[in-house]
C-alpha cells in the first residue's frame, strides 16, 4: 500500500466516529510489533517517534525501516515525529521521510506558536505528501524531552483554536483539554469534554476539515476514551503504556530466566506483549477493520 500522511486517514476516522492509534516506538522490536498487530486487525496506523529516539537512532534509519515495512503492508501507515519543539529538526525529519510532523510550539506565546507552526507547515507542504500537527494549550506530564508541570499546563481557548488552524494552515490539531502525558494520578482525571466539543464544532462544523488529536491516552478509562472519540478525537496517542510493557516484560523475562543468555527470546517476549497491547487499543479505538 502507498506510504501515506496522517490527514486523510484521520479525516476518514472523524467521519466514521472512530480513532486511529498513534503509538510511540523506541526500537525495531516495538516498531515491528505495532505494524504486525495493526495488519492483523486490518487497522490504519500511525507510528510515532519522539525527538529523543529519533535523534538516538537517526531520522534516516527510522524512516528507512518504516518505508521497508509500510511499502509491503496491506494497510495505510504513517510515520509521525512527535512533540518536536525545534523547527529545524522538524525539517530534518521531513527531509528524511517522516510523513507527519508535529511542531510543538505550545509553550511559546500565541503569535510565536503560529509563526513556528506555519513555517513548518509551509516547508512540509512544499516537500509534498507530508502533513503537520500543531498544538495549542499545553499538556502536563513528561513526553521524552518535553516536560510540563501541572501548574504550567493551560487549556486550549476555542476561539484561539480556530484562529490558529486558519492562520497556520496546519493539517491536524491537538487542543489541550486536560489530558496528561505519563500516568494519571487518578482513575478519573478532570477532562474538559465541553471544551473539546466546542473546538470540534468551531473548526469542523458539519464537514470535517482538520482532524483533532487526543494526547495522553495511557490510563484513561475505556468509557472516557470512547467519549473523547465521539466528540471528535480522531488521533489517539499512546506512549507510556508501551514503554511500561517493554520494560516490565523485559524485567519479568530476565527475572524468570536468569540462567539463559539469549537476547532473541527476550525480544520475542517483548514483541508478543506489545502486539497484545496494540490489539487492545485498536479494538478500543474502534479502528479494527478500517484499514
Amino acid at each position: 500500500m502507498p506510504i501515506v500522511n496522517a490527514k486523510e486517514m484521520l479525516l476518514e476516522a472523524t467521519r466514521g466516529k472512530y480513532a486511529v492509534g498513534a503509538f510511540n516506538v523506541t526500537n525495531l522490536i516495538q516498531l515491528e510489533a505495532v505494524v504486525e498487530a495493526a495488519i492483523g486487525k486490518q487497522a490504519p496506523l500511525i507510528i510515532q517517534a519522539s525527538v529523543a529516539p529519533s535523534k538516538f537512532l537517526g531520522p534516516n534509519v527510522i524512516a528507512a525501516i518504516f518505508k521497508t515495512l509500510a511499502e509491503t503492508a496491506p494497510i495505510p501507515i504513517c510515520l509521525h515525529l512527535d512533540h518536536c519543539s525545534d523547527v529545524e529538526f522538524c525539517k530534518t525529519c521531513a527531509d528524511a521521510g517522516y510523513t507527519n510532523i508535529m511542531i510543538d510550539a505550545s509553550k511559546q506565546e500565541f503569535q510565536e506558536n503560529i509563526r513556528q507552526t506555519k513555517e513548518v507547515t509551509d516547508y512540509c507542504h512544499t516537500l509534498g505528501n507530508i502533513s503537520v500537527e500543531g498544538e495549542l494549550g499545553t499538556v502536563s506530564g513528561i513526553e521524552d524531552q518535553v516536560k510540563v508541570a501541572e501548574d504550567e499546563a493551560a487549556l486550549c481557548d476555542p476561539k484561539e483554536a480556530l484562529e490558529f488552524v486558519d492562520q497556520t494552515g496546519v493539517d491536524i490539531f491537538a487542543p489541550a483539554i486536560g489530558t496528561a502525558h505519563g500516568v494519571y494520578k487518578t482513575k478519573n482525571p478532570k477532562l474538559d469534554f465541553d471544551r473539546l466539543k466546542k473546538i470540534a464544532d468551531l473548526i469542523n462544523g458539519s464537514q470535517p476539515r482538520i482532524p483533532l488529536v487526543i494526547h495522553g491516552g495511557t490510563g484513561l478509562q475505556p468509557d472516557v476514551v470512547k467519549k473523547l472519540i465521539s466528540l471528535g478525537g480522531a488521533k489517539f496517542n499512546v506512549s507510556t503504556d508501551l514503554k511500561h510493557t517493554l520494560i516490565n516484560t523485559t524485567y519479568d523475562y530476565i527475572s524468570s530466566h536468569r540462567d539463559e543468555y539469549n537476547p532473541g527470546k527476550i525480544d520475542a517476549a517483548v514483541k508478543e506483549a506489545i502486539k497484545e497491547k496494540i490489539e487492545y487499543w485498536i479494538d478500543l479505538l474502534g479502528s479494527t477493520g478500517k484499514g
